[in-house]
């Protein structure tokens, strides 16, 4: 935490008082200019503060940072980072689209990435420092200014019920300060730096290893990082657990490690494709040879996941891993078929199914999963081609996303490839929607030791995933953005 946020942490913390606007006036001219402010000093244009004094007739009193067209009282429009002073608590913290509507701020407002950036960063304030209670909360769309606040936080924020009577529908994110002054710290350093982002400014020199540090914490809950041992843990529990994610972010490779490491290779790797079907998965009638008198004849033969079964029951004192990777290239409910009714983690009795065949031993006519069999599929976000839709599916299987990691960009890559990782996931953060945001490539695309090896990659590789990509509309929205990074590749 830097010292020019105490003054404004001091004022959410003491709450309302005498020479209120003369206090946030102070700590207003605090976050500007070296060496001591946070952002440089000609961000302060970007900003204005609106602090009317304190007074027996006011009736919601606030601290606003406001766009600077706004008049100098009255109503105001655009994004705006407020605090709420209340009687006997901390000031709410929130952000605020003005009463008077969105403008001059549309632009910021109704792209996907300021939302969603302040959705990770509520989530990341709950999570390391809320303790169990819910102490951030972010709307979906802050455009929405038609929709309230949501009863229960009303109830659970009892304490600023009239702020919400009167500015419910126009907040868009609220913190509530707790004991805790670091967690208020962690949230007026967050959301002030996406407010000056999104306004041109970063923080000074000094500040950016503090702020990476902080954008980082928060990056966490927008894109998740997933381990090999979280992995192997959901399977032990749930036993069915598929990976998704972005072409490129290592779903195969990692799947094939934990097949190879924490299973010791006891299983199996397979792939689906549009072509397979229930014959193929669980078992059908299949052409064998004769016995002479004629060239072939049909008999019944055992799928994947009855051959995968009957591996495990062999050996009922290991896991037995079942990869099935592509798992969203074929219908997965018409392949499993009544055999879905065998996929729960703790079924609380042993669930068989009848057969139409006899498929010999171990299981004849009647078919069964044993505790130990576990199955790991991968399924890449970008297949667009055939998903998994079905809910009964969804329900039996533990979805885990895959994201691409900058840190694995930052070990394995050169400077030019983090740079391109980097640029191209702002891209995608910013602009993409919540569909296209699953197509942003994976850090695979970015690894190369040297430029000129990065240079080759990023062209051969990287450069037709996104030509396809605007090929098939995914990536509409943002289309010219990916037009122009493209340009940039080309011209390396």
């Amino acid at each position: 935490m830097t010292d020019c946020l105490q003054p404004v942490l001091e004022i959410i913390h003491a709450g309302s008082g005498e020479s209120w606007n003369e206090r946030n006036k102070r700590a207003f001219e605090e976050l500007f200019g070296a060496p001591v402010g946070r952002y440089r000093r000609d961000a302060k244009d970007t900003v204005a503060l609106r602090a009317p004094e304190i007074s027996s007739d006011t009736g919601v009193p606030f601290a606003a940072y406001i766009h600077p067209s706004n008049p100098t009282s009255g109503p105001y429009g655009g994004m705006s980072f407020v605090i709420f002073p209340v009687p006997g608590e901390p000031c709410l913290v929130a952000m605020v689209v003005g009463t008077q509507g969105l403008s001059p701020d549309e632009a910021i407002l109704g792209r996907p990435g300021h939302a969603r950036k302040i959705q990770a960063i509520c989530a990341w304030l709950n999570k390391q420092y809320g303790h169990g209670r819910q102490i951030a909360w972010a709307k979906q769309d802050p455009t929405r200014v038609d929709l309230d606040i949501p009863d229960p936080i009303k109830r659970l924020w009892s304490g600023y019920q009239k702020v919400f009577e009167r500015y419910g529908k126009v907040i868009y994110a609220a913190f509530t300060p707790t004991a805790e002054r670091e967690g208020t710290a962690a949230a007026v350093t967050a959301l002030l730096d996406v407010m000056f982002e999104d306004r041109g400014q970063m923080p000074l020199a000094q500040f950016t290893e503090q702020s990476e540090g902080v954008l980082a914490a928060w990056f966490e809950h927008l894109m998740a990082s997933t381990t090999r041992q979280q992995v192997t843990g959901l399977l032990d529990r749930r036993r069915y657990v598929i990976l998704q994610g972005p072409p490129g972010t290592g779903k195969t490779l990692m799947a094939g490690r934990i097949l190879r490491d924490e299973y010791a290779s006891v299983g199996r790797s397979i792939q689906f494709h549009p072509n397979t079907t229930y014959e193929n998965f669980i078992g059908g009638l299949a052409p064998v040879a004769g016995d002479g008198s004629i060239g072939f004849r049909f008999a019944p033969a055992p799928g994947f996941l009855m051959e995968a079964a009957a591996a495990a029951l062999k050996d009922p004192s290991k896991n037995y891993l079942l990869h099935i990777d592509e798992i969203n290239r074929a219908d997965l409910g018409k392949i499993l078929g009544e055999a879905i009714y065998l996929l729960e983690p703790e079924p609380g009795f042993e669930r068989r199914i009848d057969l139409p065949y006899d498929f010999g031993k171990p299981f004849h006519r009647t078919f069964f999963l044993p505790p130990n069999l576990h199955i790991l599929g991968t399924m890449n976000s970008a297949d667009r081609s055939i998903a998994i839709v079905d809910v009964a599916v969804r329900r039996r299987f533990a979805f885990v996303p895959l994201w691409p990691s900058m840190q694995v960009v930052e070990q394995y890559g050169c400077p030019l490839t983090q740079k391109a990782f980097r640029d191209l996931l702002s891209i995608f953060v910013e602009h993409a929607s919540d569909d296209a945001l699953s197509l942003v490539p994976g850090h695979s695309y970015f690894l190369a030791e040297d430029e000129a090896t990065a240079r080759s990659n990023l062209r051969t590789n990287l450069a037709p995933l996104l030509t396809e990509y605007l090929a098939q509309g995914y990536v509409t929205g943002f289309a010219e953005s990916i037009r122009s990074y493209l340009q940039w590749l080309d011209s390396l």
